[in-house]
């Protein structure tokens, strides 16, 4: 056993195997090295009355660099993760220029290398995202990038969308798509319903969202590719993913947490820290939502972490850009919502949150199983403790957070990153 360097005390483990009392010891090689009862290291790290997980892995974060550094940078996007008790992010490729060549992976990865957590390079479907030609995705697998979407766009040539299904079926990688039908989304700034009508703002239907939903699912029966379906809104769309699932094609799904919580009736103050994409929908699309969440259906929880600077976010509604802050509010938001269900069940909770995020990612080493010999990625969660969201304390360089004022019960405690503790008591270390 390498030698210890840091123990876990006092706190319950929650892992894909279950629940149990016991401390976790770290050994200087940054793996687990032992779980059990009175365990005793140099350093110890108080978990009493704590869960000891997995860290968390968003398969959905806006990092920004490069080419927006002033709204984020990986640095701080990557501390932002780790307040929240990410040990792993997925890096969407719509930076300037786009992920869609190596030599981008290669760029956004060294960018990485001193990140406060495992920065993962998603590649682009299309050439510069521009849903013409397909990126060279041969290149970017062969570097390790697992999944590959044009993110903040979907694909809109079915044609194109059915090559690129074939050709990463060959690659044994996944497809993420962001959902929406440009011609039926042109020009709407919202969900197309009762508040749009009343506010006079041009409205999105979950139509724009759902047919294209069922396109891919139909191409991936075509294909036998696997296609994993970007933050879901509405309820035909958990629907379709449920069927799908149903009849055992290779789909996944994820969900947002301002999906799980807000609805269009909060575009009413013309505020746009409530724009987002796609917009925030009903209450019974929230509701469906949920019950997918709950039901197996949308396998993750994905921030969809968003940072703009505050002069864009200050335009007019029908002129500011959509996106929101994420990364450090996701537990205590899915926390929250999903208490208002009943009794939480933290096994189910945090393989939304990790494992299960992490297999979409092929993060193989963000294990759900917390084992002798594994990477020590884990985070602390205090499950009762209840905070307000101070948008002034974001550790992101942008400030657009739906959440400002609103008080959340569960909350990070300690992240540790490959045996390094990277947040102690709430604070970076570094």
């Amino acid at each position: 056993m390498p030698d210890p360097t840091v123990v876990l005390k006092g706190g319950r483990v929650v892992d894909a195997t279950g629940e149990r009392a016991a401390d976790v010891l770290i050994g200087a090689d940054g793996t687990i090295a032992a779980i059990g009862a009175d365990l005793i290291a140099p350093r110890v790290l108080d978990a009493g009355g704590c869960i000891v997980a997995p860290g968390l892995v968003d398969l959905h974060s806006h990092l920004r660099e490069p080419g927006q550094e002033d709204a984020e940078t990986v640095e701080s996007g990557s501390r932002c993760a780790a307040l929240g008790g990410y040990t792993a992010v997925v890096a969407m490729p719509n930076t300037t220029p786009a992920i869609d060549s190596a030599a981008m992976v290669h760029e956004v990865r060294s960018l990485g290398a001193t990140a406060l957590c495992h920065v993962a390079v998603s590649g682009a479907i299309t050439v510069g995202r521009a849903g013409e030609q397909l990126a060279p995705m041969a290149e970017m697998a062969a570097l390790g990038v697992r999944i590959f979407t044009d993110d903040g766009t979907g694909v809109q040539d079915n044609r194109l969308m059915r090559r690129a299904m074939e050709y990463a079926s060959g690659l044994g990688v996944r497809l993420a798509q962001h959902c929406e039908d440009s011609a039926l989304a042109a020009g709407g700034h919202m969900h197309e319903g009762e508040w749009s009508s009343r506010l006079g703002i041009p409205g999105q239907p979950a139509e724009a969202e759902e047919v294209m939903v069922q396109r891919d699912i139909s191409l991936a029966r075509l294909t036998g590719a696997s296609i994993h379906f970007q933050h879901l809104s509405t309820a035909g769309s958990v629907a379709m993913v449920r069927a799908a699932k149903a009849e055992g094609l290779d789909v996944t799904a994820e969900a947002t947490p301002h999906h799980l919580a807000l609805t269009h009736a909060l575009c009413a103050g013309f505020d746009p820290v409530f724009k987002v994409n796609p917009p925030l929908r009903t209450d019974a699309d929230v509701a469906a939502v949920v019950a997918g969440v709950l039901d197996g259906t949308i396998d993750a929880i994905a921030t969809d972490h968003a940072p703009h600077v505050q002069e864009a976010k200050e335009r007019p509604f029908d002129q500011a850009p959509p996106g929101m802050l994420g990364l450090e509010t996701a537990l205590g938001v899915a926390v929250t919502e999903l208490s208002k269900q009943g009794d939480i069940d933290w096994v189910q909770l945090l393989a939304l949150l990790s494992w299960q995020p992490a297999a979409i990612a092929g993060l193989a080493e963000h294990t759900g199983t917390l084992v002798e010999g594994r990477a020590a990625h884990l985070c602390v969660i205090d499950p009762t403790s209840v905070w307000a969201v101070d948008a002034a304390q974001s550790a992101s360089l942008s400030r657009n957070t739906p959440w400002a004022g609103r008080r959340l019960t569960g909350r990070v405690r300690h992240t540790v990153l490959a045996g390094e503790p990277v947040v102690v008591d709430g604070e970076a270390t570094r």
